[in-house]
């Protein structure tokens, strides 16, 4: 009897997330590289029935006019990323991967992200067509591969900041909504109404829109399948989720809190226009409240330096009042490659939500809310509680 296969279905399938994503998954077939840096490889989960890293198949939707490949190389070339040697091994898996990748949707995507595909791409679609397309390819995906399960994830760029509250509550308002050709759902929602009306689960790894709506969670539930997001937590927001919290624990008031982030890779270009650039601070921002129960005064910039290339870093800066009202200050400074950061992530989540799916959970998969600036599903963004809670859903099946 043959091994099970499952499916990775990639939203904005040759940006650096999902090119890192790609070549690491491709590297841990071929045994050329450790699990460092994967949640899911430590010890506390080893008893989980996690899929084997040769048990995957990956494919996706872009709306750009690149090539897997190429993006790998770019990366090479710019970043310093990736060794020669592991290209060459890994490039005939890319090559398999850009095979199985479709034209994206473009529907409600803003003018910055519009730009980044051809000019003769077809943005015509009313929204259910689009999201017949969408299921029409994740369809093909699941057939053409013989795959067992299907996990949809959103890497693609960030779209413009919408306002929530007008999001339809049920399932029948979000389909109605759907049926108009002046829909407001963006392109990133559109796909998880596609995943979930399937069956298969949407992981949000953007700060888009997404899975948000209730209505949308509805429908998860309806079919018997699950999601999860918002917005991958990889650098800066980590440490903030790990830091305010020493605050709160030792009574030490936080006066204020100041963020700086450069990088100069797509995301970075893309978050250059101020529409897509206040849903990313919006997320970034938030947590410091939920977790100190009060809103020191706060800055978060981000600034694309082009020179950066996939490389990031943040100075933050945050001082606050101690013992005698004593005024004090902490500064850190944080560099990583974006998409290495963020790669391990990606396999972390598809695997647990294989696992979830095995036992039959369905709904918003809060468990997995220390992966998330915005975590759907949970109220706490302290980051050893959030993991305490991945390792208590983990032991359940202990």
């Amino acid at each position: 009897m043959s091994a099970p296969r499952f499916g990775i279905w990639i939203i904005g399938a040759r940006g650096g997330v999902a090119t890192s994503t790609a070549v690491g998954l491709a590297a841990l077939q071929h045994d050329l590289t450790g699990e460092t840096g994967l949640v899911s490889a430590l010890p506390c989960f080893s008893h989980l029935p996690l899929p084997n890293w040769d048990e995957f198949v990956v494919g996706g939707h872009e709306i750009r006019d690149v090539t897997l490949f190429d993006e790998a190389l770019r990366l090479n070339r710019e970043s310093h990323v990736f060794d020669a040697e592991t290209l060459i091994a890994c490039q005939e898996n890319l090559n398999q991967v850009e095979s199985r990748i479709r034209p994206g949707v473009l529907w409600n995507v803003g003018r910055t992200i519009r730009e980044l595909a051809p000019n003769d791409a077809d943005d015509r679609h009313s929204p259910s067509a689009a999201i017949e397309q969408i299921k029409a390819d994740l369809n093909d995906f699941r057939r053409q591969n013989d795959l067992e399960n299907v996990i949809v994830v959103n890497l693609a760029s960030t779209e413009a900041s919408l306002e929530e509250a007008a999001w339809p509550d049920s399932w029948a308002k979000t389909q109605a909504m759907v049926a108009r050709d002046d829909c407001p759902l963006p392109a990133s929602s559109l796909y998880a109404i596609a995943a979930l009306d399937l069956e298969m689960t949407y992981i949000n790894f953007t700060p888009s829109l997404g899975a948000t709506p209730q209505g949308i969670d509805e429908l998860s539930r309806e079919r018997g399948t699950r999601h999860a997001g918002r917005d991958a937590k990889t650098g800066e927001t980590l440490l903030k989720s790990v830091l305010a919290p020493m605050f709160a624990e030792r009574n030490l008031d936080v006066l204020s809190w100041v963020g700086h982030n450069i990088f100069g890779n797509l995301d970075g270009k893309v978050l250059d226009d101020p529409n897509n650039k206040a849903s990313k601070v919006k997320s970034k921002d938030h947590l410091l409240e939920a977790i100190l129960g009060y809103a020191p005064q706060t800055l978060v910039s981000i600034e694309h330096i082009e020179s950066m290339a996939d490389w990031k870093t943040a100075w933050d800066h945050i001082h606050f009042q101690g013992f005698l009202n004593t005024p004090m200050m902490l500064q850190f400074t944080w560099q990583g490659c974006d998409s290495l950061l963020a790669a391990p992530l990606v396999l972390d989540l598809v695997r647990f939500a294989l696992v979830a799916g095995q036992r039959g959970e369905i709904g918003c998969m809060s468990f997995l809310s220390s992966f998330f600036k915005s975590p759907l599903g949970s109220e706490n963004q302290a980051f050893f509680d959030q993991t305490r809670l991945l390792k208590a859903w983990a032991e359940a099946s202990a």
